[in-house]
């Protein structure tokens, strides 16, 4: 691992702590869209690496975790991005021949979608939610996803110009 790359992929989990800290908690149980994993996809995009995964899946929890809004929802977090973190590579994997912005739009939307199902399968485990799965999906995942997507088409081509101006070595986009 790249000193680079760590101070790189510590300001991208300090920015999506900062965005998931001024992000008002919305519903039941005060949930709230959850920007933090933008920061944490865009940094396994960069820095495709089971080691950077791993550790950018358990800071992204750990700090989540810390600035949630949901009592008790430390723990599901830490789960849900550790394992969201560790799918989400897996399936960047998979779509080798395939990168491109369009790609990481729908990869960005997917992962989000698998995070807040992990989140809400184990809050209600855990924590024992009485508020309905489908209810919280529609009013929370859902329109996260929306937006995690449309701030990645955004906020990526930004990212790899600076990247590449800056000589880090990202994963190449067509």
């Amino acid at each position: 691992m790249k000193t680079k790359e760590l101070v790189v992929m510590a300001l991208f989990v300090g920015i999506g702590a900062a965005l998931h800290f001024i992000v008002p908690g919305i519903g039941a149980g005060g949930m709230k869209p959850d920007f933090s994993l933008l920061m944490m996809f865009l940094a396994i995009i960069l820095f495709p690496n089971f080691k950077n995964v791993l550790i950018l899946g358990l800071a992204t929890g750990i700090i989540s975790g810390l600035s949630t809004t949901v009592p008790g929802g430390f723990v599901p977090n830490l789960l849900d991005k550790f394992f969201t973190a560790i799918i989400f590579f897996g399936l960047f994997l998979l779509i080798k021949k395939f990168r491109s912005i369009v790609s990481y739009a729908v990869l960005t939307a997917v992962g989000t979608i698998i995070s807040g199902t992990i989140f809400l399968i184990s809050a209600k485990l855990i924590l024992q939610f009485s508020e309905a799965f489908l209810v919280l999906f529609g009013a929370i995942v859902l329109p996260t996803a929306a937006l995690n997507t449309l701030a990645m088409i955004i906020v990526y081509p930004i990212v790899a110009s600076i990247a590449k101006r800056s000589k880090i070595t990202v994963a190449e986009i067509k």
